[in-house]
């Protein structure tokens, strides 16, 4: 399915360490509410992304008992368990928390326009 692509796409992206893959996958209108902060624009969510990364070394993020809520031709909704593992002060970290991902369709591609994480 087009949207179950959209969400492993962007998982993929956020594993490349480049916001420019990210952002090839969001809708301008993005939002996100990390458990720490709201970021309302791309260039927002993009300095969110390059400081982690800064900050966590090599970080391999991923999904499990993803659950499509609701889906139709235009929009889907997912949430997920999410894991990382990575390194911080040189040291190996893992974890994970809860994510819901809403996608929209835009120009006959699946975008995402708003991600929702806690830990």
């Amino acid at each position: 399915m087009p949207y179950q692509q959209a969400l492993e796409s962007y998982i993929a992206a956020t594993n490349s360490h480049d916001f420019n893959n990210v952002k090839a996958i969001l809708h301008p209108q993005a939002v996100y509410w990390f458990s720490d902060k709201t970021c309302v624009t791309l260039e927002e969510i993009g300095a969110y992304f390059n400081n982690s990364w800064e900050l966590i070394k090599e970080e391999v993020y991923s999904a499990t008992d993803v659950q499509w809520l609701t889906v139709d031709e235009k929009s889907a909704t997912c949430i997920y368990t999410y894991h990382y593992e990575s390194y911080h002060n040189g040291k190996f970290v893992s974890g994970s928390g809860r994510a819901t991902n809403i996608f929209t369709v835009v120009n006959n591609e699946w975008k995402l326009i708003h991600e929702h994480i806690s830990s």
